[in-house]
């Protein structure tokens, strides 16, 4: 009798633990934690059946007229088959004078994050009506899923697309109101990396339509290599992980010391071919890659390299902290840098 009691008992209690075990891959995006690929928290966890779940910067915000700063945004389409698009700011002018044109690239470690990102949203808002600019921010495609590569092509495709539609009859907000004789290059983090290595390539190429890349803006860059610069890079473990994630990142084309991720490595003769006759690094004193951006700078001032290179430092605050504590008086005051650094006369 105590048999036949005790094993539906068993086989309810199996059912159960079986049920609350598919809930629970159900809430991991369908996969357990044995089937981990690649753990590449807070951004995102890869697993071994090829799901990628993001853990942030999915959410997204539609371009429309700002009630705050006035500037009006829409978006369009730079390559249908890549499915690259991006985001273009106009402020509400009150001239026909034509402005500069700020391209910009934003961060998430190239795996997470858009150009319809709420935070990027209101940066762009704020930048575009402060420093009173066309802005065209980049929405490149996201590794793993696009290991680089392919983030640049991407964006290279987007800058091109930017100087053919400033012509006349091609993009109205462009053709009319950009002036590509003050042709900027801005990016946080991921987006300053970008920044860097496609300014290298407009020295490199050239730029077509008689655009002329005044200044490039590297805010917080995702700059690292694989020994140490500094006291907040000494952490062995540290420069291991880091190593790893690019890996991941890159899909193990490109090691951690290529140029891409550490320019320190760069030639010495290539810094002669940086394309812009500007450049500002914003660095944050807590961020654990300032080593290497104020390393970056040093050997840009090294270099010599014609142009004017210029430091930023936040003392005390994080990575990017500029985007999530726009309010505080840090931000503004780098907001205002940025803005200065844009709108300079020479």
């Amino acid at each position: 009798m105590a048999s036949r009691i005790l094993l539906p008992a068993l086989l309810l209690l199996l059912l159960l633990c079986t049920h609350c075990g598919a809930a629970a891959r159900r809430a991991r995006g369908g996969e357990s934690s044995s089937q981990v690929k690649f753990d590449f928290s807070p951004f995102l966890i890869e697993y071994k059946s090829g799901v990628v779940k993001r853990l942030m910067g999915t959410d997204r915000v539609s371009a429309a007229a700002d009630p705050l700063t006035g500037v009006t945004s829409r978006d369009v389409t730079i390559d249908p088959a890549a499915g690259v698009d991006a985001r273009i700011y106009l402020p509400s002018f009150r001239t026909t004078t034509k402005v500069p044109v700020v391209v910009y690239f934003h961060g998430g470690a190239f795996v997470v994050e858009s150009a319809f990102n709420p935070i990027y949203h209101a940066y762009l808002n704020t930048l575009a009506a402060k420093a009173g600019v066309v802005a065209v921010s980049v929405n490149y495609r996201l590794a793993p899923e696009h290991p680089l590569p392919a983030a640049y092509d991407d964006s290279w495709a987007a800058l091109k697309w930017v100087l053919a539609n400033a012509a006349p009859g091609t993009d109205q907000w462009l053709s009319q109101y950009g002036d590509l004789s003050r042709l900027f290059l801005a990016g946080d983090s991921a987006g300053g990396n970008i920044a860097h290595n496609l300014a290298l390539r407009a020295g490199e190429e050239g730029l077509d339509g008689g655009a002329k890349l005044k200044g490039v803006a590297l805010l917080d860059p995702y700059f690292q290599g694989r020994s140490a610069v500094g006291a907040y890079s000494a952490d062995p473990a540290y420069l291991q992980s880091a190593a790893r994630t690019w890996s991941f990142i890159c899909a193990g084309k490109y090691p951690i010391d290529h140029p891409y991720a550490n320019p320190l490595m760069l030639p010495a003769a290539s810094w002669q071919h940086l394309g812009s006759s500007r450049v500002l690094v914003t660095v944050s004193g807590q961020d654990r890659l300032s080593p290497w951006q104020r390393a970056y700078y040093s050997t840009l001032k090294s270099s010599g390299w014609p142009g004017q290179a210029e430091l930023y430092e936040t003392p005390g605050e994080g990575h990017v902290y500029f985007l999530t504590k726009m309010s505080t008086p840090q931000a503004q005051a780098e907001m205002a840098t940025l803005v200065a650094f844009i709108n300079r006369d020479d």
